[in-house]
Parts: C-alpha cells; structure tokens; sequence
C-alpha cells in the first residue's frame, strides 16, 4: 500500500478515520524554516466542518508536531504531524459491516486487502485523511508565500450556482480575499444561494458537488519536467488523491474541443520588462514546464457517496442484493473543505518541482 507522494520532498499519510489518530511524515523540507502556526490554524479551519452544511462530526484538528521542529523551526529531518480523533462513533458502521456503500472504496478495499483492512468511516480512504494532507500543505504553502508564491481556490460552481470569476488582472486581491474566507467564493450572492442549496439537498437526504477553480501566481518560468514528471502529471497525480475529486483541467481544458488553433494559442509579448502572453489557455504551462504566466486549473469534486437515501448495495457475506440506508455524520456537500485540500496537493507538488529545479537551498531558512 504506497502512501507516499512526491520525488524531493515528500508527504506519507497514515491512520485511519476511527483510528487513535491520523497524521502526515513531510520528508525532504530544509532546516531553518521557522513555521508560521497562524497559516496552519488558518488552512486547518478551511478544511474543518462547521455550521450546518457540514458533518456534525466537528473535531479540533489542531496538529501535534512530533518530530523535525525545534523551537518552532525545522531541523532538516522528517517534520511529523499527528491529529487526533476524537470524536469517532464506531458504531455507526455496524449495521454496514459487509455491505459496501455505494461510491465508497468499501468494495475494493475489501477485494484488495481481503477484509483486513478498517472499513469504519471509510478507514484509511476516508477524507478524514485529508486533514494532515492540508497540515503537511500549509507547511508548503508558507515555503511557498516566502519566494512571493501564492495559491487561491474558489468555488466556481455548485450544482449550476456560479460564482464570479477570478479577476485574471488582479488574482493576487482575489487570492488574498479567499484566504480570510472559510466557505471560499467570491460573490456573497452566491455564497447565499450555495449554502441554501446545500441545506436543501440535506433536507432531501442527499448531497451536491461542484467545481474548484485555482490560480498560482509568482511562479518564474521552467519549472517542471518534460513528459511523466510534467507540471500537468505531477498536480494530476496529487489532485486526484484526494477521494473525491474525478476530474482535472488545465486552462481552457476541455474548451479546446469548440477553438481552432488560432484562437487556442496565447501569443507572447512584452509587457513592462517581461514575456508574458496576451492569452492563458493552457494555464501558464507549455510542454509540461511554467511559462510564467498564472498556472490556472479547475477540479470537479463528486456529490458525498454518504447519503441517507435508501440505497441498493449486496450483502457479501450472504452474497445476495440487498439495500441500505446510510446513517451517521456526514457531509451534504464536501467541496467548500475540499478547497484546502486541493490548495495543499498544489503546495506540496510545487515545492517538489522546485526542489527539483533548484535544489533543496531554495527554500532553506536564514539559519542561526
């Protein structure tokens, strides 16, 4: 079972949803980096539930660190992140105990580890895993914020509700605005009109998905690798960890299909200095490296499978069908925490990249 991301700096999950808890090893990060806790409480309560629209399983999720930080600043050795789980109800589960949930990894899990595995709250596939995801992420994303690189992910739909779009000449005051921002749009109108159809869809027992569209601003160009370690490869890789995301595009995407080539490609220029390109429809990427232009992408996160709806599953202990109705703590739409995790699969993978490019002195802190 391989839990382990990334080529230079690396991130390994392990625990389980209803383990004692969960926790992320980040490899690879230099000494001398002083960690800026504010930006980790920040990340971590963009991924919390809260309110109504989210699960009522409301945990603290402030990180413990174990290992590679002392005084506050790393030493150079594996930096380990611990979060406990605190608020686990077991017994949810039993009525479910093989009977495989609909759009969950119970079935395969079960096929693949033959039963052994932790199948309460979804074991180690739960998106309770995504909480030291983002804890090794705001790591990354402060790396990142010190070379004036910066990350900011909204919400452009939810089923049909769209928000504005980025402002593409001012995506640093958009950015900096989604970062205060614990359900992350930029329109309050359609802050409104998402939340209402969240409540309205758990009302219905059911659950919606959306949209994220992210924008990276500050990355110099040729960063990244031709071919399988491309930029486009190395963030799909890592976007499509998460459980819940089942697609990826990158700048105009699949909007290339209704272009010609003419009105695809991004025409260079000079403008104040620097070669920059009238266009970005492909996202600030050309063959696989950064142009310096905005890397520009968009994630569809799936409705929650956790529905309480009654469901058609199979009973594989008497291998028969069968159905159930899903009780318990769950989300009626995942898409406004799934922000913060597709912000830390970005840092994480931006970082490897530039390790790669310049060596881990990159990132390295001032030192004593």
């Amino acid at each position: 079972m391989k839990n382990t991301f990334g080529n230079n700096i690396t991130v390994t999950l392990f625990g389980e949803s209803h383990g004692p808890c969960v926790g992320a090893v980040v490899d690879g990060v230099p000494a001398g980096i002083r960690i800026d806790m504010d930006l980790l409480a920040r990340m971590m309560n963009q991924r919390k539930a809260s309110s109504n629209i989210s699960t009522p399983r409301q945990e603290k999720d402030i990180p413990q660190i174990v290992s590679g930080v002392l005084d506050g600043v790393t030493e150079g050795t594996p930096v380990t992140f611990l979060i406990p789980n605190e608020k686990k109800i077991s017994h949810d589960y039993n009525a479910l105990a093989g009977k495989p949930r609909p759009s969950h990894a119970d079935y395969a899990a079960r096929m693949r580890y033959r039963g052994y595995e932790d199948a309460n709250g979804g074991g180690h596939f739960s998106g309770r895993l995504t909480a030291p995801l983002v804890a090794a992420g705001a790591l990354c994303m402060q790396m990142l914020a010190e070379k004036g690189i910066a990350i900011g992910t909204h919400i452009a739909s939810l089923h049909g509700i769209k928000d504005r779009p980025f402002d593409e000449e001012n995506l640093a005051a958009d950015i900096a605005v989604l970062a205060e921002k614990k359900f992350p749009v930029l329109d309050e109108k359609a802050d409104e009109l998402m939340r209402q159809a969240i409540l309205e869809a758990a009302a219905g027992k059911d659950s919606l998905g959306g949209i994220l569209d992210t924008a990276v601003i500050g990355l110099d160009a040729g960063i990244g690798e031709p071919w399988f370690d491309s930029v486009e490869s190395m963030l799909a890789h890592g976007l499509f960890s998460i459980g819940a995301v089942k697609g990826v595009e990158f700048g105009t995407g699949f909007g290339f299909e209704a272009l010609k080539g003419s009105q695809a490609n991004d025409p260079f220029v000079i403008r104040d200095g620097k070669v920059v390109t009238l266009t970005n429809h492909n996202g600030g990427l050309n063959g696989g490296l950064t142009n310096g232009m905005p890397v520009r992408f968009r994630t569809v996160v799936k409705p929650t499978p956790s529905i309480a709806q009654k469901q058609k599953t199979v009973d594989l202990e008497k291998f028969e069908e069968t159905e159930i109705e899903i009780s318990g703590r769950h989300d009626p739409a995942i898409i406004h925490r799934a922000r913060a995790a597709v912000d830390a699969v970005t840092a994480i993978t931006l970082c490897d990249l530039l390790t790669a490019r310049y060596g881990t002195s990159y990132f390295e802190g001032e030192g004593k």
